[in-house]
């Protein structure tokens, strides 16, 4: 067998793999040309050779029950067999390891999101393979005397089979890395208001918080007067949003807006006290930690009035305006999304 750079002959296991990257509708043709700040994550755009890659790796997909594939698993990493007895099949493996060989060598990568696949990039240097073709397909010897680039030598191998034995119903799906949890299974954290509001980080999916993001939230939603209102629970989470659950944090400027039913959240403890006789209002904890984040807080006066309040009544940190209506106006006249909460 010859022995080849590792960098090079990781292509070859990964030559069924590319369409991890590809969407539903046949290898996301239009998705691979985005760059930063489309809702992607990191990529490379199409080059000259791309169209006629894809072909090669959507034929390999359409046609993998007649691919067949056996692995080995060794002390340090495994030794595969990708083989098909259809002459076309096989002339297509061959075909997809020389395109992604170039593709190495020039180098134009290929986008990668999956998290097991993106980690083996980053180990290239600890792989040793050696390979040769077959009449039918390519063998494969692949070790590392690293344990833990081992082990995802192993996990990568067993996906491949999966790829493999599933074809595009497999492909459309993200592969963990061995020991370590998902992002979006390792639980909520609060990076900005503790206790209240968790997200889950999840720094490589669509979408990404933007910076310089205004956010106006219209609340109405009532709640039990010895409770937390579950609107404002919903703003925390905004801001926790944009401070922590993309890649980076964002910058955002958030407004509530408290009228109709919500227009009692935000009274100080005494008239809280007074209207509905409990031990103090249960918001306001939260709205003082939404304050101190930044967050523009507004009863309506005409609200407020009409239940016979005063600005005298409401928490000193919740400014009074004239009404729900002109501030949500003047709030959307300065550039704020709209996003109404109510029951």
């Amino acid at each position: 067998m010859a022995a080849i750079s590792s960098r090079v002959v990781l292509l070859v296991l990964l030559s069924l793999v590319w369409c991890s990257s590809v969407d539903a509708q046949g290898f996301g043709r239009g998705r691979m040309g985005r760059g930063p700040g489309q809702g992607q994550g990191p990529g490379h755009g199409q080059d000259d050779q791309h169209e006629v890659d894809m072909e090669v790796f959507h034929y390999l997909l359409e046609n993998h029950q007649k691919i067949r594939r056996t692995v080995k698993e060794l002390d340090n990493g495994v030794e595969t067999l990708t083989e098909s007895d259809v002459p076309s099949v096989a002339a297509h493996i061959k075909t997809h390891v020389e395109q992604m060989t170039v593709r190495l060598e020039k180098p134009s990568p290929i986008r990668m999101r999956d998290p097991l696949f993106a980690e083996i990039f980053q180990h290239t240097k600890k792989i040793k393979i050696e390979h040769e073709d077959t009449p039918k397909g390519v063998k494969v010897i692949e070790t590392s005397d690293d344990p833990y680039v081992a082990g995802l030598i192993k996990a990568h191998a067993k996906v491949v089979s999966l790829f493999v034995e599933r074809g595009f119903a497999e492909a459309h799906k993200n592969h963990p890395v061995p020991g370590r949890q998902p992002a979006e299974q390792s639980g909520k954290t609060f990076p900005k208001i503790n206790g209240h509001g968790g997200v889950f980080n999840l720094s490589n999916a669509a979408q990404q918080p933007r910076s310089g993001s205004k956010i106006a939230v219209d609340i109405t939603q009532s709640s039990e007067p010895d409770q937390l209102n579950l609107a404002i629970e919903k703003a925390a989470r905004f801001v926790n949003l944009y401070a922590g659950a993309g890649k980076e944090p964002a910058t955002v400027e958030i407004a509530l807006v408290f009228h109709g039913d919500a227009t009692l959240a935000v009274l100080n403890d005494d008239a809280y006290k007074s209207t509905y006789q409990t031990e103090g209002n249960p918001n306001l904890e939260l709205l003082r930690d939404l304050h101190h984040a930044g967050v523009q807080m507004y009863v309506c006066g005409q609200s407020l009035q009409g239940k016979g309040k005063s600005a005298a009544d409401v928490a000193v940190f919740v400014d009074t305006a004239v009404s729900a209506l002109t501030t949500n106006v003047n709030l959307q006249s300065d550039g704020y999304t709209y996003i109404p909460l109510g029951n």
